[in-house]
């Protein structure tokens, strides 16, 4: 039955007109699959990473830094439609601070990294056909951006949802979009090379791209990051930081027992009855951030050996075919993650960064503390951090999760969170103007819809 599915699934793409080279790699994930494949990595055949070189230990000579910069190209992923907060179209186009969406901000990181260092700094977009024209909409107020005859963005490839039972590609006629996904991040390498930017990018002289999701502002151009990696030699460089009571899923790097390689693992890479391992920031103390350096003639080289397939770990994630109904057929979507490559290449590096250079918005806790007086923006548009720490946000779900549902309760703005240390939401809140916030604060469940007036201390 497998042969066959496979077999249909391949049809499926030639049909929909996807990249030879991107249905090449789905049919090598849908072996491991065929294989009883499950991408699970045991705590017990991996060793934590404890030793890692600090970005604040490195001294980059100014012109060193314009030069490293000059020969690299941004990459963006941006094919996410904001569906965990209730959004269905591309996260990166909601409004963040000033009116500006994290595309405006990410815009502007780039103009004043061009401006004080003189590089090209290209930026590319990673959308999915989701994404992609919405986007591209806001990408023409900027005409000033494009660098050269390179596009401003790439579309990453497209899968048919595998049925769990059977393994054939599975069929909606309700709303055929629904049959089909997209691969993982880890497309990344599929699409430059199935594309052709990889080779163009070479032959225009750029030799690194650094890679970060678009939700994360803190990923501006940095210079001195630039440096380290050109001086490395490294074929591909990970960031992470220090993790913190935030960061209980997403990744961490680890030491593959067996030889001794750097690899990552994802959160859907770990048994459940394994989670207190993953969770725990004494044993995997670092935070995989999923902003990359990598090497542009070292991926090319390799994926070209390799026919296209660089080898990174299945993702098995397991879903419903219709997300909105529990009840639809179980699905398998065959994923990798970008920051998997690190397993891909000896002699792949980490290196520690701060805080500043990790802001993920995932939730609209996540939002809310991004909006706050807790961050400043300057001339270069990357949030800098006004207290000692960020204060820890839980917003109740059932009431703030979704976007429309979190702007009404917040109607004049964030609370002041400059002086607090934690702030949790039980219950349905709406915050007046001027609300401050100071120390460990909790608003409890008043059981009905209920007002924190306007100038209120809550401590």
């Amino acid at each position: 039955m497998s042969a066959a599915g496979l077999r249909a699934a391949q049809e499926k793409m030639r049909a929909a007109g996807i990249d030879p080279v991107a249905i090449t790699v789905f049919s090598h994930y849908y072996r491991q699959l065929e294989g009883g494949a499950t991408g699970l990595i045991a705590e017990a055949d991996i060793s934590p990473v404890t030793d890692l070189p600090h970005v604040d230990d490195i001294v980059a000579d100014p012109a060193a830094a314009a030069d490293a910069l000059d020969k690299t190209v941004l990459i963006r992923l941006n094919g996410g439609l904001g569906t965990s907060m209730g959004m269905d179209r591309a996260k990166s186009l909601l409004p963040v601070r000033d009116h500006m969406s994290f595309l405006d901000i990410i815009i502007e990181q780039v103009r004043h990294a061009r401006a004080a260092t003189g590089a090209r700094l290209p930026l590319l977009l990673m959308n999915s056909f989701r994404t992609r024209d919405d986007c591209l909409r806001t990408l023409a107020r900027y005409p000033d951006l494009q660098v050269g005859d390179l596009p401003l963005d790439f579309v990453q490839n497209r899968e048919p949802k595998i049925l769990a039972g059977g393994l054939t590609p599975a069929s909606w006629p309700a709303d055929p979009d629904l049959e089909w996904c997209p691969p993982g991040h880890g497309d990344i390498y599929t699409a430059l090379l199935g594309t052709g930017l990889l080779e163009r990018l070479l032959d225009m002289g750029f030799a690194y791209a650094c890679s970060a999701n678009a939700d994360n502002l803190g990923a501006a151009p940095d210079g001195r990051l630039a440096a380290w990696f050109a001086a490395s030699g490294a074929p591909y460089a990970a960031e992470v930081c220090l993790r913190t009571p935030a960061d209980l899923t997403g990744g961490h790097l680890a030491i593959r027992k067996s030889d001794g390689q750097l690899i990552l693992r994802e959160t859907a890479q770990t048994a459940p009855e394994e989670m207190r391992y993953f969770t725990d920031g004494d044993r995997h103390p670092y935070a995989h951030t999923n902003n990359l350096w990598f090497d542009l003639g070292a991926l090319h080289a390799a994926l070209t050996e390799r026919g296209g397939v660089l080898g990174l770990p299945l993702i098995r994630n397991e879903k419903t075919l219709d997300p909105a109904d529990l009840s639809s057929p179980k699905v398998y979507q065959l994923e990798t993650a970008l920051g998997a490559a690190v397993e891909a290449f000896p002699g792949a590096a980490a290196i520690v960064v701060g805080r500043d250079r990790f802001l993920p918005v995932k939730t609209t806790s996540d939002l809310l503390l991004l909006r706050s007086d807790v961050y400043r923006m300057g001339p270069s548009a990357i949030p800098r951090l006004e207290c000692a720490a960020a204060p820890l946000i839980n917003l109740d779900p059932r009431f703030y999760r979704r976007i429309a549902d979190f702007e009404a309760r917040f109607p004049e703005g964030p609370p002041s969170l400059l002086q607090a240390s934690s702030l949790t939401v039980r219950g349905d809140w709406t915050f007046g103007a001027g609300v401050v916030a100071r120390g460990a604060v909790t608003l409890e469940d008043p059981g009905e819809a209920a007002r924190v007036p306007g100038g209120t201390v809550l401590t």
